[in-house]
């Protein structure tokens, strides 16, 4: 069949030799709770009248029953519409709906949102979501073993040691652990110096060290502590005192020979700026499922390039979480490593039926395929790990 002659005014005006496909709209949203060892986790499905479903997540520690409503209130506001146009689902949802708009539940639930509208987007085009992030390749990105220490049994300076050879040998180049609290002030100080020194020599000078402050430090003995490592050079202390006290972080960050980092507990790129501009923190830190998704996760990260701060994601949660924050990590310039819970792999293999990326040599290549690249198994959750609300804290402290 002979291709037809193109007018002047098609050339000019561009009429399109194909007609567009049909739009999909948002059919459903359906939510998924489960519980894996100690942690609750939630997970969101978006689903579209033309059968692509979205994957998101909005776990949160003790909270996920919570997002859970919120996430159903947000739902109105989108069956119907085109799941496309993610910035303008996102500035609907956060400054059109209610003016009391911020917190970590409501930022949790529009996270779950934001990131299965990305996942959808993705597979409408056929593209994974870190080439829409706009990278070129799937290159490896550099991760870091965090909780690391957590089932050490013994813990002494000698087990941890012998831990840090073995992990530096299996290939990781940077470790992450929470600093065991209990004691009086001098004495937590010289036990923490101990168990820094042992993995320092135990992991030699090619093994990173992350230390995991959690808040539990006023000022002064933040600044104390910091000076005591320094000779051990760890690449940064994290979230010393409390997250609520920027000018208090920047305080520390002046006197600190040790890198400050901050922000899993920040969801928005207004909380951002506070610390910047306090100076309280040189590496960032934004959960890209308390901050707002993937839309606003790229925001925190262009705020904090204009201070130089460099961008290290938490994450402690689900297989969605994991994949989504590092996707939206795969261009940003300034990305400097994210938080990786190697010890849950074997269980997020098994319920993304082998599509979780795993890490090798301290870095995870991303998957290839389009959206976020992984699929869950609900049947496999739902045999091996039904919901049971264990995060929850019941009244009265108990």
């Amino acid at each position: 069949m002979p291709v037809p002659l193109l007018s002047r005014r098609h050339l000019l005006f561009g009429t399109p030799l194909f007609a567009a496909a049909a739009r999909p709209v948002i059919r459903k949203l359906t939510t998924r709770k489960h519980t894996i060892q100690n942690r609750d986790y939630l997970f969101l499905e978006v689903e579209t009248d033309g059968g692509i479903i979205g994957l998101g997540e909005g776990s949160i520690s003790g909270r996920v029953e919570i997002v859970e409503q919120a996430i159903q209130w947000f739902t109105p506001f989108l069956v119907g519409k085109d799941p496309g146009g993610i910035e303008d689902h996102w500035n609907r949802n956060y400054y059109e709906l209610s003016r009391y708009r911020d917190g970590s539940v409501l930022m949790t639930a529009l996270a779950a949102v934001d990131i299965a509208l990305w996942d959808i987007e993705g597979k409408r085009l056929g593209e994974p979501v870190w080439r829409l992030m706009g990278a070129a390749d799937r290159k490896p990105m550099r991760v870091y073993y965090s909780h690391w220490s957590h089932d050490l049994e013994r813990r002494t300076p000698e087990r941890l040691a012998e831990l840090a050879a073995s992990t530096r040998q299996a290939g990781w180049s940077c470790v992450k652990w929470v600093l065991p609290k209990g004691g009086s002030e001098t004495g937590r100080l010289r036990r923490l110096v101990a168990e820094v020194e042992a993995v320092r020599r135990g992991g030699g000078p090619d093994l990173e060290i992350a230390l995991e402050m959690w808040e539990t430090f006023t000022v002064r003995s933040a600044i104390e502590f910091a000076r005591a490592v320094a000779p051990f050079h760890p690449l940064f202390i994290e979230e010393p005192t409390w997250r609520e006290t920027p000018q208090a972080l920047g305080e520390i960050a002046s006197k600190s020979p040790v890198a400050l980092a901050a922000g899993e507990g920040l969801v928005s790129r207004y909380d951002f700026k506070h610390l910047l501009d306090a100076k309280g923190a040189q590496i960032l830190q934004p959960d890209v499922i308390h901050c707002g998704g993937i839309t606003e996760i790229r925001k925190i990260a262009s705020l904090g390039e204009l201070y130089g701060a460099e961008m290290a994601p938490h994450m402690y949660y689900g297989p969605v979480a994991h994949v989504a924050s590092l996707q939206s990590m795969a261009a940003v310039r300034s990305f400097l490593i994210q938080e990786w819970d190697a010890r849950m792999e074997p269980v997020f293999t098994g319920i993304t039926r082998g599509s979780f990326p795993l890490a090798k040599n301290g870095h995870v290549t991303l998957p290839d395929r389009p959206g976020l690249g992984i699929e869950m198994d609900w049947a496999e959750l739902d045999r091996r790990f039904p919901y049971r609300a264990q995060s929850l804290r019941p009244p009265g402290g108990r």
